[in-house]
């Protein structure tokens, strides 16, 4: 904990390079990706203070859009779309995930019943058939990449962003970062796959 506490005292001596951030915030881009330490999306994409809007979640789940059950990431996604009027969303999934592990694996996680009960809004979005092949990789690739593809659709669901899709204001972007090389892959459409940026 003390680096980090030297150089949190560092950075607030220079108040000079922050002091326009005050007047507020326009990042363009929505990211949502996993709370895993691994991943660092002002690292991955060199964006610096404002230029991002973060949505972290375990697993960068997309919860299921429910009026009824308001979330923090619905609000947090809302507020992007509606008001922040980010012109694109990034859903980042990563190589090594924990949470795409355990549910590929079927791990028993009884001990932690929150972790549990949260991955299981995704264990539904799961091929079944494809399990037993990604049990095997430890990167789990294929799982973490179909995991992804199985967010955007959620979030396409999204009254918010449905809206800002259909007039042609927003823009949905799948990526797979690999935390073992720092490459980036993105989903194209053309050819159902994930290729380099």
């Amino acid at each position: 904990m003390q680096p980090l506490i030297d150089n949190a005292r560092r950075f607030g001596q220079r108040p000079e390079e922050f002091a326009g951030l005050a007047a507020g915030q326009s990042p363009t881009v929505l990211f949502i990706t996993c709370s895993d330490s691994r991943v660092v999306p002002a690292l991955i994409t060199g964006a610096g203070p404002g230029e991002l809007f973060e949505l972290r979640t375990a697993g960068n789940i997309v919860p299921p859009h429910d009026p009824a059950r308001p979330s923090a990431e619905a609000a947090t996604i809302e507020y992007a779309v509606d008001v922040l009027g980010v012109q694109d969303v990034v859903v980042c999934g990563h190589s090594h995930c924990g949470a795409v592990g355990a549910l590929v694996r079927g791990d028993d996680l009884d001990a932690v019943p929150a972790v549990r009960d949260w991955l299981a809004q995704a264990a539904g979005d799961r091929d079944r058939g494809q399990d037993r092949q990604m049990r095997d990789d430890p990167t789990v690739a294929d799982a973490v990449q179909h995991h992804v593809l199985a967010q955007l659709l959620r979030l396409r669901s999204y009254p918010c962003v449905h809206r800002a899709l259909t007039e042609d204001r927003l823009r949905v972007h799948g990526w797979y970062y690999e935390v073992h090389t720092g490459a980036v892959r993105e989903h194209r459409s053309e050819t159902d796959a994930f290729e380099a940026l």
